[in-house]
């Protein structure tokens, strides 16, 4: 059964989170900060909620000192960063390319006609080549094995950018709006309408962490990885939150404080749109589905939009978060970064979670 179990989870290339909860400001040892330093970022269920909250502190301190007090803090500088992109991308590019040049630090940008990954060059080789040359991978890509050959072949961390399995640094960005809007995350009560994809995935493998109910409403034949499912189950038992799935929309919006939906066609299923689209008819998010939600719910989503998800009502409206969460990708993704290659601690009191 432990074999079997295990199998589920796929290859392991993250190192262990048992580790020693110390870090380092101006040499002194600070004890309470989760070690994150020289580790790979391929999905949030290779992370404890402690070590998630440490992220999402760090982008909090890093907001506050860069955006509200006006500080440079050139904590990357010196240091590149590999940017690969076999998937087009708005916030994903220009957070990352934007927030380690504002760290001081040098982003270099390719897709697959800048480099030879895995056409005239292997992606192993790839990896070694770019290990050599710069200090961090970040990789948006259609298969996940990928990133898991980048991890395993090269010598420095790698940044799940996308994959087709999951999409960890966009839940960061979300849990970093809901404290912001909230002032704490345990507790609330998560509805996911939509498709059972790499961004649910990631809500799966880390909300319970943080004492976040989750419920999920996909249509019949669209539901979420059985062995991501299976895993999801065992950390809500775990930590005590409740975890529920349903094809029915408003069943699952029922008491929710957020309500949460992403695009019904991914890259790579431009084929599918009318099945689709036909599929998820009547998983429109509206006021209406919002009158069997919480009374202060609120709505978001990754971005890009389309009027079929959710109308202009919800979209527009003031308990839509869609665009301080799409700011937040700059923040979280420079905590994460900052965090997986220096020693650096949070200024800031921790925030309550």
């Amino acid at each position: 059964m432990m074999f079997a179990f295990k199998h589920l989870l796929g290859r392991s290339v993250q190192l262990s989170h048992k580790r020693s909860v110390r870090s380092f400001r101006c040499g002194q040892v600070v004890q309470g900060a989760a070690v994150l330093k020289g580790r790979h970022l391929l999905s949030l269920k290779d992370f404890n909620g402690e070590e998630i909250k440490q992220f999402l502190w760090t982008a909090a301190d890093l907001k506050m000192r860069i955006k509200q007090k006006g500080e440079i803090l050139p904590l990357l500088q010196g240091k590149s960063i590999a940017m690969i992109f076999e998937k087009r991308s708005t916030r994903t590019r220009i957070s990352t390319e934007t927030g380690f040049a504002l760290l001081g630090g040098h982003p270099c940008f390719l897709t697959t006609q800048d480099i030879h990954l895995g056409v005239n060059e292997s992606r192993k080789d790839t990896a070694r080549v770019l290990s050599g040359m710069t200090d961090l991978i970040l990789a948006r890509v259609y298969k996940h094995s990928d990133l898991e050959q980048l991890a395993e072949d090269g010598s420095i961390p790698v940044i799940n950018g996308l994959s087709e399995l999951y999409h960890p640094i966009q839940i960061l960005a979300d849990y970093l709006t809901l404290q912001e809007h909230f002032g704490s995350l345990n507790g609330l009560t998560l509805t996911w309408i939509g498709d059972g994809n790499n961004v649910l995935h990631s809500f799966m493998m880390s909300a319970p962490k943080l004492g976040m109910h989750l419920n999920v409403a996909t249509p019949r034949g669209f539901e979420a990885d059985a062995s991501v499912t299976l895993l999801a189950e065992s950390l809500a038992k775990e930590y005590g939150t409740k975890l529920f799935f349903t094809n029915d929309p408003l069943e699952a919006a029922n008491g929710a404080n957020v309500l949460v939906t992403d695009t019904w066609i991914s890259m790579g299923q431009e084929e599918e749109k009318a099945e689709r689209l036909k599929a998820f008819h009547g998983y429109q998010i509206t006021m209406t589905t919002g009158k069997s939600a919480a009374p202060n719910w609120t709505f978001l989503h990754c971005l890009p939009r389309k009027p079929e998800e959710v109308d202009d009502e919800v979209f527009y409206s003031p308990r839509s978060l869609v665009f301080q969460e799409a700011e937040n990708r700059k923040w979280t993704i420079m905590g994460a970064m900052v965090n997986i290659l220096t020693d650096y601690s949070p200024l800031s009191n921790k925030p309550e979670f």
